[in-house]
């Protein structure tokens, strides 16, 4: 009816001289300009969202409370001569007579989920000095909404003691790598150590997630070093191995190739042998060579294969060795055994 009413005198100034109707337009529009007709949001009373932070709130009309427009998002608390009456929702409401804003007083507060963080720093098991930041969110609860109005002054600091205590008596119980395995158990711990108490002064806690264990740079630093060095020795390990295992299969090769290199030679001699036999013997089968005839033969080729490679390898050491072509055949491990021996008895240049 208040609202009509001055709609109405808007309307009958309109059509009056021009200096009444400057008169009565700045109330006009006071109403008018910011939409919603004055509704809560508007007139500047919710315009920080934080749970549990308070404003005051107007009706639509600039001197009275009868008529109120709550917004979604908030709860509107009424009081008669200072006394609280009772807590609205969203909507329009009237509230009855009310003069100048004496009878009636409204305070709003959000009904949004607001989200408070805080840093609390303790100590390890280890004697490692933390900071450990934790993050609530938190918001009015709509069946105790009046105990969010009136029991707590402050309720960002009261969330803040009651994390720094269940923090500073879960984190000295564990080393620094236990700290950060375990988040979600501190995490468990805040949220039921805030909803047992919180709840009794109008608020539900949503979650409480510890987001970060930050220990001192020097901390920091260290550990990075520890796993560096760590990751080297690892690495070097790791090399050792492969050079082991590289070394391994190469003598493992070498020695293959030598037993294969001695059969070959062997095979090479045992058909030497059998073709000298067969050439001495001229094809008789009575024809027999005896085992020191035999050895002699390896002997003398053997000797005419080193003159051969001595003679061919620029780059060999040669041994000169007394030789005498008549006596080749009758003596050679003589003359062998001799120049051998002479070689050695020769001083160095």
């Amino acid at each position: 009816a208040i609202l009509a009413q001055e709609l109405l005198l808007f309307q009958l100034d309109s059509d009056s001289e021009p200096s009444h109707n400057h008169a009565k337009t700045p109330t006009y529009f006071y109403i008018m300009k910011h939409g919603h007709y004055g509704s809560l949001s508007s007139r500047g009373a919710a315009h920080n969202h934080k749970a549990g932070v308070q404003h005051q709130a107007h009706g639509l009309c600039s001197c009275t409370n009868c008529l109120v427009s709550v917004d979604q998002d908030m709860f509107v608390a009424v009081e008669r001569f200072g006394q609280f009456d009772k807590v609205i929702g969203p909507g329009l409401s009237c509230l009855g007579c009310d003069l100048c804003g004496i009878c009636i007083g409204l305070r709003s507060v959000t009904r949004r989920v607001d989200q408070n963080e805080c840093v609390i720093e303790t100590k390890t098991k280890d004697n490692v000095f933390v900071a450990v930041r934790v993050a609530i969110q938190q918001s009015v609860m709509a069946d105790r909404a009046e105990s969010a109005f009136y029991r707590l002054a402050n309720v960002d600091s009261q969330i803040d003691s009651y994390v720094a205590d269940v923090v500073r008596s879960h984190v000295p119980k564990m080393v620094l790598d236990e700290a950060f395995e375990n988040k979600d158990s501190i995490s468990l711990a805040i949220q039921e150590q805030l909803c047992k108490h919180m709840t009794d002064y109008g608020f539900t806690i949503h979650s409480a997630l510890v987001t970060e264990v930050r220990p001192s740079q020097d901390v920091v630093n260290s550990m990075n070093e520890i796993n560096k060095q760590k990751r080297l020795r690892d690495a070097a390990v790791m090399a050792a191995e492969a050079e082991k295992i590289r070394i391994v299969v190469k003598a493992e090769a070498d020695a293959e190739s030598a037993r294969l290199q001695g059969v070959g030679i062997a095979e090479q001699r045992s058909a030497i042998v059998d073709g000298l036999r067969a050439s001495i013997a001229g094809g008789e089968i009575d024809a027999k060579l005896t085992n020191d005839r035999v050895c002699e033969l390896l002997l003398i080729t053997q000797y005419f294969e080193t003159l051969k490679e001595i003679g061919t390898n620029n780059t060999s050491q040669a041994v000169f060795i007394p030789h005498s072509s008549n006596d080749a055949v009758m003596d050679v491990a003589s003359q062998i055994r001799n120049g051998m021996m002479q070689g050695a008895a020769a001083p160095p240049k």
